[in-house]
């Protein structure tokens, strides 16, 4: 396993990153299991694991702390905050309020004194960014965390974020977290770009595309729309659907460049996102053992760049054909009234 300084921390990290998401009641409820897995991951090489409050509600953290004691001093540590934890209002959110108290609730979880890379989950428009950036700044001061960042961030929320930073004489964000894989390149424009200009170490996650990329799905092949992450979101797995087709036939295209370089296609597309020179380490998130093992089977896979230019091919640079669950979307988008005027004020003359 390859190590590599995560941004300007001087923490070396393992190129592949343990996520521990299927840990819990909505993934693997076997605690022991799910021991087993972390204790295997960190016995190849990863040094590197990665959690969320919201996991399963928490029980992920808490999976997490006991499988580390007696190794928690060789463990890079990360987890985020920002979503909805149990009832009740300034539960959730980037304000002081609400991080000051989840990160104890972290600690407790994790049963660990520190938290080494501590993540703000999503952007968030009801709080003013210096606030966040304020609070977390304390959280190094006071030795709860070591260093912070930030995940799925647009890129101009980036570059508000460093300039405020560097405005009021702030911590920074060190890290940035976004989905990138073979069929969701589109960060390739912007966010990896400026996440190099800012010298922020960069964990991506989704290689497989929620499943893709795995080899399950395949073109002309029934797809089960009522189990699994198809259930949740069926549109996003019809194969009757038109994007989905073009998925679909990008896969095929994926599956056959990599029986020809001798590789799976779950190998060649975690080895896709470690070649890029911005990103710093890969989370792989298995539910199980043997997904575990057959992920981290392919680390010594080197994509040249006569593969790489097939992979531009076929499916081009900055382009998404999969946009992945759970992105956060600007409330311009989203809130309709934040994109038109008041009806009486519409008309130009």
């Amino acid at each position: 396993m390859r190590y590599r300084n995560l941004g300007g921390t001087g923490i070396e990290v393992s190129a592949h990153c343990l996520g521990t998401m299927m840990f819990g009641a909505v993934g693997n409820p076997d605690h022991e299991e799910c021991g087993r897995i972390i204790h295997a991951a960190l016995d190849l090489g990863i040094n590197f694991v990665d959690t969320a409050d919201m996991y399963s509600a928490g029980e992920s953290e808490v999976i997490v702390g006991k499988a580390l004691k007696g190794r928690r001093d060789d463990v890079v540590l990360a987890t985020k905050v920002h979503f909805q934890m149990g009832e009740g209002r300034n539960r959730s959110g980037n304000s002081r309020r609400w991080i000051i108290r989840a990160v104890e609730d972290s600690l407790r979880r994790l049963d660990t004194d520190w938290i080494d890379l501590y993540q703000v989950h999503r952007p968030d428009h009801t709080t003013d960014v210096e606030e966040t950036l304020s609070v977390l700044g304390d959280l190094v001061t006071a030795g709860k965390i070591r260093s912070f960042g930030c995940s799925t961030f647009p890129a101009e929320e980036l570059v508000e974020a460093h300039h405020v930073a560097e405005r009021r004489a702030l911590h920074r964000f060190r890290t940035e977290q976004p989905p990138y894989s073979i069929l969701a390149r589109g960060i390739e424009a912007d966010v990896l770009p400026v996440a190099r200009r800012y010298g922020m170490g960069v964990l991506t996650w989704s290689p497989l595309a929620s499943g893709f990329l795995s080899g399950k799905q395949r073109l002309g092949r029934p797809v089960d729309l009522t189990s699994g992450r198809a259930a949740l979101n069926p549109a996003r797995f019809d194969p009757a659907i038109p994007v989905n087709i073009a998925k679909l036939e990008a896969v095929e295209q994926l599956v056959a460049l990599a029986e020809e370089i001798g590789c799976t296609l779950p190998e060649l597309a975690v080895a896709f996102p470690v070649a890029h020179p911005a990103v710093t380490s890969v989370i792989i998130g298995p539910r199980t053992m043997e997904q575990m093992e057959s992920l981290v089977e392919g680390a010594g896979l080197v994509l040249d760049d006569a593969v790489l230019d097939r992979i531009d091919e076929i499916v081009a640079p900055g382009v998404n054909l999969y946009h992945p669950d759970g992105v956060w979307r600007a409330p311009a988008l989203t809130d309709p009234s934040q994109r038109r005027r008041a009806l009486q004020d519409r008309a130009a003359g």
